[in-house]
């Protein structure tokens, strides 16, 4: 996309909806036709798509979609657009990317784009005999699984290699062994379950001849170790101070509660759950499988034994605060409800995101962003202050509050010394007297 003119978008929060589509046109964020779409509700998924998508399809279950503004990554200007329904999400993140961008940005890097297929061999009568076979027979398996789909072998993708693995018998949880075969495989642009599996079913039959053993299943897995995104920032303290607290400070203390999200389980899990906010957000927006992204996501956290936080803070060599997040990302550009669903296109229109691995780069900066963003706050003045401004205007509305109305019941509510729905309420009721 074109360089953003971040001038056009001052005060956007501020704005009502028109004006927000207005503005985003003149800084250039999205074009006529898409300004006219976002004015005619252009995003809503038709009845005739979604009844196709899933079975016994009775309605729609609509979610915001919002933007995040300020995103530099790897040079490069995103206006990056999230579905979801949790206040302060978006916020935080376009605070957090505003912060980092005057730092120079997010700087991202990847692995090989490679999807994960497992056969799961039970009752093979020689294990050892089985994987030499395996091992003699790689070049084999490998012109089998493309054989399967030969249309992503022309695309310049296909099965790459052949990975065996031993699950041994667990005699106490009465656990029988398994020997697994995984193919690594290129998808190109699509997330490739489809491909992965019709792959592995193309060689089952192939490996029990092999082994001698009984194919359990073939699917792929969707702990995708072999297609990781990294995320980097770094801040210095000049652009951390807040409050009272100065910037040496607020680094530190953001370092020190890596190490406890680190150290600890019970804070792993809602240190991640902050960053999964920014990364499911996107990845819903974007129309790909945010179930899957969140599974591979936990699994990552979990790779050395205990469940620990997937970013890490420390201390650069010139005293900056510098961060990193690894995730997993097998997402598409392609596929799926990608190419049909209104708002996953307006999604990829509004990114300009040219691949699957660029939106992988987008993808995990949100998430490092949403980490900083949390951090920060829960170091400094806490996350409630923030959290109440926002849950005050869901009160306003759960009393019933609607127009200008709303705003009034906010301001008094947040005055008032018991923020609930029965104050809003009364608020409400005192305001139409």
């Amino acid at each position: 996309m074109s360089p953003v003119d971040l001038s056009k978008l001052s005060k956007f929060y501020k704005k009502t909806k028109s004006e927000k589509i207005d503005s985003l046109l003149q800084a250039g964020v999205i074009s006529k036709e898409d300004a006219t779409l976002l004015s005619e509700n252009g995003l809503e998924l038709p009845d005739e798509i979604a009844g196709n998508m899933i079975e016994n399809q009775i309605g729609r279950y609509s979610l915001p979609y919002g933007v995040a503004f300020h995103f530099l990554i790897d040079g490069k200007d995103y206006a990056v657009p999230m579905a979801m329904e949790e206040p302060s999400v978006v916020a935080a993140a376009s605070f957090a990317a505003k912060i980092i961008r005057e730092a120079g940005g997010f700087r991202t890097s990847l692995t090989d784009r490679r999807m994960i297929g497992q056969v799961a061999l039970k009752s093979v009568p020689d294990v050892q005999k089985a994987i030499q076979n395996i091992e003699q027979h790689t070049e084999e398996v490998l012109s089998r699984a493309n054989e399967a789909h030969p249309s992503i072998v022309k695309r310049g993708g296909g099965a790459r290699e052949v990975h065996v693995r031993l699950l041994e018998a667990d005699t106490i949880e009465d656990t029988p062994e398994f020997l697994v075969v995984h193919l690594h495989i290129e998808t190109l642009e699509a997330m490739g379950a489809n491909i992965v599996n019709t792959m592995m079913e193309g060689i089952a039959p192939y490996l029990e001849e092999l082994t001698g053993g009984t194919a359990l299943m073939r699917i792929l897995s969707n702990y995708a170790t072999e297609c990781l995104a990294t995320a980097e920032c770094r801040i210095p303290t000049r652009l951390l101070k807040h409050g009272s607290f100065t910037g040496e400070e607020v680094r530190d203390r953001m370092i020190e509660a890596g190490h406890f999200a680190w150290a600890d389980p019970y804070r792993a899990v809602t240190h991640n759950k902050g960053i999964m906010n920014g990364v499911d957000a996107v990845v819903l927006a974007s129309g790909n499988d945010w179930r899957a992204i969140e599974a591979g996501a936990h699994a990552y956290a979990a790779k050395s034994g205990q469940y620990r936080a997937l970013s890490r803070w420390k201390k650069g060599e010139n005293g900056e605060l510098v961060g990193t997040l690894t995730l997993p990302l097998p997402v598409g550009a392609v596929g799926g409800s990608i190419g049909i669903h209104p708002a996953a296109q307006f999604t990829k229109r509004l990114l300009g995101y040219e691949s699957a691995a660029e939106l992988e780069r987008i993808i995990v900066s949100v998430g490092l962003a949403q980490n900083f963003a949390a951090m920060r706050a829960l170091v400094t003045e806490g996350i409630q202050k923030g959290h109440m401004g926002l849950q005050a205007r869901s009160l306003a509305i759960s009393a019933g509050a609607k127009g200008a109305d709303i705003d009034k019941v906010v301001n008094q509510l947040k005055e008032a010394p018991n923020m609930n729905l029965a104050t809003a309420k009364d608020i409400l009721e005192n305001l139409e007297n």
